[in-house]
């Protein structure tokens, strides 16, 4: 575990009973209904960021409601469904690295490789693991991610023969460690609940 991770403490108290402790006003609510989009200088305005309800729901439950009815001040992070881990990151990038959201590379939807022929497609948005350069990633301001790329001939110098043209890599999200090992036990119990189904039917 990093170090920086490893002094990290968990509060389990309600927020409302942390106000003499947390002054109402420097604490962000990280709402997807929010008309304001977070930006850098918010991290000149707040000191806490508050996840309401849970997630990475899809489609998404709006748990956030419970939390907004308590007047927190309340910004978005695009129009997407994040999961958890990736709304923290984007938070952090934008207040403490002080990049716009418009600025951070994101893919949506990705499909993940499991294993040979098998694949699985996330329904949220995730920041791309690492550039990509065969491909120009960007996002626009409406929060869609557009990615250009070429393609590369490769000559034979040698022979003077073409060779098949390269297909440009995908970006790839960046994903939580353990989250593919994840993914393929869930995958393994499902296809075995099906297997199980299937059998049950039969018989």
């Amino acid at each position: 575990m990093p170090e920086s991770l490893a002094k990290a403490y968990c509060h389990t108290e309600d927020i409302l009973t942390m106000g003499d402790r947390i002054p109402h006003n420097k604490v962000c609510l990280l709402d997807p209904a929010s008309p304001t989009v977070l930006c850098p200088e918010d991290g000149d305005q707040f000191d806490f960021y508050l996840f309401g309800g849970i997630l990475g729901d899809d489609p998404p439950r709006d748990r956030t409601s419970e939390l907004r009815k308590l007047g927190f001040v309340t910004r978005h992070l695009g129009p997407v469904q994040m999961t958890t881990d990736t709304a923290v990151n984007v938070t952090r990038i934008v207040v403490e690295e002080r990049v716009p959201l418009d600025q951070i590379p994101f893919i949506d939807h990705p499909e993940i490789k499991l294993r040979k022929g098998e694949t699985v497609t996330m329904p949220f948005r995730y920041i791309v693991k690492q550039p990509i350069s065969s491909a120009s990633i960007s996002s626009t301001p409406e929060g869609t991610t557009t990615t250009t790329s070429t393609t590369t001939v490769v000559t034979d110098e040698t022979v003077g023969n073409t060779k098949k043209a390269r297909k440009p890599k995908q970006p790839e999200p960046l994903l939580p460690p353990g989250m593919i090992e994840l993914l393929k036990k869930d995958n393994d119990t499902a296809l075995d609940l099906v297997i199980d189904d299937a059998m049950d039917k039969e018989n």
